[in-house]
């Protein structure tokens, strides 16, 4: 199961699973016409409790239990702390954050109790970085790594739990961030392909049974934090 598996890297991991004969869904606000026949649609709001538990329903009886979870939906924000939007602010804590810790409530427990499972957070270069106009959304990426890491000891061994971090992507991302106005280019850096994040979670994910790979961080070369 991968949320936000619509687009960008959400969409790179589920069709790299999908290529690796892993049987795959994805969880969006909106449907990809073009994604990959073998992938399952499921449409869901992953800031909406409600929504999440439909969701958890559909999957249970159309797939069982996941052995994988991909938290990858999100969005980013540029305000200045003393100049921004309160709401837009709170739009993006319950889609970077609680969207992911929704998930984690209603998928973790049925992978518990069937004895295995992987758990992977999207997170973000910027959740060690601050930098001016991105605190709200470095925050809620600082905040997904810590959940991250207490997941891991709260659910260990049975649960193997990881952190992808990656720098500039070639996404749409830039275009699709609220009071944005940078662009992949203009940042200067260069950037990775939602590709090479997909390469990395599948990397974690293919480790041998007892080997847990709990974090990595991905990112153009040119690219200083």
């Amino acid at each position: 199961m991968v949320s936000g598996g619509s687009s960008g890297i959400g969409r790179s991991i589920a069709s790299r699973l999908s290529a690796a004969a892993v049987q795959t869904a994805v969880a969006d606000i909106k449907p990809a016409a073009d994604l990959p026949g073998q992938i399952s649609f499921f449409s869901c709001d992953v800031t909406s409790g409600p929504a999440i538990n439909a969701l958890y329903a559909q999957v249970q009886q159309e797939m069982g239990t996941p052995d994988i979870l991909v938290c990858s939906a999100g969005q980013g924000i540029h305000e200045k702390l003393a100049e921004g939007d309160p709401e837009k602010w709170q739009q993006i804590i319950n889609l970077n954050l609680m969207g992911a810790l929704r998930l984690v409530r209603a998928f973790v427990p049925g992978m518990l109790e069937k004895g295995r499972g992987d758990v992977v957070f999207i997170s973000s270069v910027s959740a060690q970085q601050a930098y001016p106009y991105g605190g709200v959304y470095a925050a809620t990426k600082a905040a997904l790594e810590v959940v991250a890491h207490t997941l891991r000891q709260e659910v260990l061994p049975t649960i193997r739990v990881s952190v992808v971090a990656p720098g500039v992507t070639d996404t749409s991302f830039f275009e699709n961030t609220i009071s944005g106005f940078h662009t992949a280019e203009d940042i200067g850096y260069g950037t990775i392909s939602p590709d090479d994040v997909a390469e990395a979670v599948l990397y974690a994910l293919s480790q041998p049974e007892g080997v847990s790979v709990n974090q990595i961080t991905i990112r153009p070369t040119a690219q200083p934090f």
